[in-house]
């Protein structure tokens, strides 16, 4: 089944739904607690990186969320958490949602993206090794799984160590 799904900024209407979603894709509440901390946090939240999928007429279904984090002093975004409910997985939603929060971010002027995730998935969004340019996470991963997609290929990429919001714990 091909869905041709809806995405746009979430709205305060949304936030049942999406803490819904991430109580359904993720085994324990940890990932939907953090996007109502990142929410909270002025320093991490920046308004229309938040992105949601639905089907026509359907709730939501997919989620996307950038927030703010720094290389060295260097802003830069993270994305995640990122949720589909189950039984749409493999459908389309996650990509939609992510593809629509990361054409907001270029169009708001940011120059860089990371995440930590699937090396099979991230890399059809663009995804490549952060380690390419420069850039570590301030804990132990394997290399695969930490991944930068620069915006913006008239800017340099920062190097350095990522510090990520306080909701992340890290």
């Amino acid at each position: 089944m091909t869905t041709s799904w809806i995405t746009r900024p979430e709205t305060d209407a949304d936030l049942v739904q999406i803490r819904e979603v991430n109580l359904a894709a993720f085994p324990t509440p940890q990932e939907a607690d953090i996007v109502e901390a990142l929410r909270a946090d002025p320093a991490a939240w920046i308004p229309g990186l938040s992105w949601v999928s639905e089907a026509p007429g359907d709730a939501i279904t997919g989620y996307a969320l950038l927030t703010r984090c720094h290389v060295d002093d260097t802003p830069a975004l993270t994305l995640g958490p990122c949720a589909v409910r189950p039984e749409q997985q493999r459908r389309g939603a996650g990509s939609a949602a992510i593809h629509a929060a990361l054409d907001a971010a270029r169009q708001q002027g940011e120059n860089l993206v990371l995440v930590i995730g699937h090396s099979q998935y991230y890399p059809r969004f663009g995804f490549v090794p952060a380690s390419r340019h420069g850039i570590r996470p301030p804990f132990d991963v394997e290399e695969k799984y930490m991944m930068a997609l620069p915006l913006d290929p008239a800017r340099p990429v920062p190097s350095g160590t990522i510090r990520y919001p306080a909701a992340f714990g890290v």
